[in-house]
């Protein structure tokens, strides 16, 4: 069955970098867009970033736009989020996913990814 696993996250100070990661089994990998969401206690589970299927294209959010990276290795079957320069309201839970949608669109909604990973936490101090 598809897996998607994160890993990489941690509790850092603010101005820290962290490189979130994400390893996914049991699908083509190339044939997905990718993404990165994540979800602060009591609040909606929000868009961070997206790359295309081949990694040609990317997304970011505003709120991370400048400091937050999306890459992916598809030889590794990997999606990464290279984050630099945190700030505590980056604190949260870290979702990877994965989007079977046919076409070149770069979704920023919940509802167009089909597979999900568990989430690893990010705390970011003050």
């Amino acid at each position: 069955q598809v897996q998607l696993v994160e890993s990489g996250g941690g509790l850092v100070q603010a101005g820290a970098s962290l490189r979130l990661s994400c390893t996914a089994s049991g699908l083509t990998f190339s044939g997905y867009t990718t993404g990165w969401f994540r979800q602060a206690p009591g609040k909606e589970r929000e868009f961070v970033a997206a790359i295309s299927k081949i990694g040609g294209s990317t997304y970011h959010a505003d709120s991370v736009k400048g400091r937050f990276t999306i890459f992916r290795d598809n030889a590794k079957n990997t999606l990464h989020l290279q984050m630099n320069s945190l700030k505590p309201e980056d604190t949260a839970v870290y979702y990877c996913a994965a989007s079977a949608t046919l076409g070149s669109v770069l979704h920023t909604t919940v509802s167009a990814y089909n597979y999900w990973g568990q989430g690893t936490q990010v705390t970011v101090s003050s």
